[in-house]
């Protein structure tokens, strides 16, 4: 096996992304190239202490910095993208977490208007170890701690929208971005359909742990060490952005109402089941209401964002997306080595 280039890819203060689209690439990248990332948290870092409150310290739309983006050689629209995610490391002891007036999935926000006041604005420290792999949970109210398993993922994982478009890297749709989807974790692959030649790749927006739905609207925030190989699939469309895992395959939808995220992530789980597996369309649609998974990925974002999961074990032993996923896991498994 050859060994795959490694880009080390360690951005400055300013050298961050805040869009999908309309940003020049850092970069250019060969198809198999192996990224070395740092991700800053949403906050760009600016949220340290209890006191340090998103209102005051951040500024309103620099949110979710993205690392990237890269420009892939070779990739034109039509074709697909392959990320997988080999390693994601909290990269600080502590990671953030708050409450933000008008948004979350409970209370008033601009879109739902209602007379009572915002929520007040308060903020979570959780320490992390990372040797016995925690997170530590300490209540404003009470004496209560508790510690959780770190869960590390990427809530946003994306490339340039089409028609000339930019989107905020607050948004999640069709070409990835603020999905918030804790599916995204190491040994998953994404695939996201190319919209732009050199699709213009970005990730950031590292949760040291986060649960389905993210209902306050914030997780818990962290800077992240991210190891990703990016591969190409030429000829093959992917309409939104989909997942694999060792045991699943992975749809998902963004939109607004929630029951049309939920449409779109069915259907494209549907329709992943006739192009791969030899469904035909009502079959692949019965097949799938008796075995789907549904977990939310987040209910707070501009879009929301739903996941249709499938186990692989129940499925015919058919090949996707030409059986990308397992040749990266036995590259990511050699770069471990």
């Amino acid at each position: 096996m050859t060994d795959p280039r490694i880009l080390t890819v360690r951005p400055g203060p300013d050298e961050y992304a805040w869009t999908f689209g309309g940003a020049p690439p850092v970069a250019r990248i060969a198809p198999g190239t192996v990224l070395d990332l740092y991700t800053e948290d949403c906050f760009a870092g600016r949220v340290r202490s209890e006191k340090d409150l998103v209102s005051e310290v951040c500024e309103f739309p620099f949110l979710n910095p993205q690392t990237g983006p890269f420009h892939i050689e070779g990739a034109e629209p039509g074709d697909t993208v392959a990320v997988h995610f080999v390693s994601i490391e909290p990269a600080r002891d502590w990671a953030a977490s708050t409450t933000v007036p008008l948004f979350g999935a409970l209370t008033s926000t601009h879109t739902t208007a209602a007379l009572q006041p915002p929520l007040p604005e308060k903020v979570w420290i959780w320490q992390l170890d990372r040797t016995r792999r925690t997170a530590l949970f300490r209540a404003h109210e009470g004496d209560i701690e508790l510690e959780l398993p770190l869960d590390p993922m990427h809530g946003t994982v994306g490339v340039a929208p089409a028609n000339l478009e930019v989107r905020s890297a607050l948004v999640p749709d069709a070409h990835g971005g603020n999905m918030d989807t804790p599916e995204m974790r190491a040994g998953v692959t994404c695939y996201l359909g190319v919209n732009v030649e050199g699709a213009l790749l970005s990730l950031g927006d590292g949760h040291a742990r986060q649960g389905e739905g993210e209902t306050c609207g914030v997780a818990v925030e962290c800077a992240m060490n991210t190891v990703v190989i990016v591969e190409l699939l030429k000829g093959i469309a992917t309409p939104w952005p989909r997942l694999e895992s060792d045991t699943h395959i992975v749809s998902t939808g963004s939109a607004r109402p929630l029951e049309d995220a939920f449409r779109i992530s069915q259907l494209d789980l549907v329709r992943w089941l006739v192009r791969d597996y030899g469904f035909g369309e009502l079959d692949a649609y019965q097949y799938a209401t008796q075995t789907v998974e549904s977990p939310l990925a987040n209910v707070c974002d501009t879009n929301y964002t739903c996941v249709a999961k499938l186990r692989k074990e129940w499925l015919p032993a058919r090949e996707t997306y030409r059986g990308l996923h397992a040749r990266l896991r036995e590259t990511a498994a050699a770069l471990r080595r």
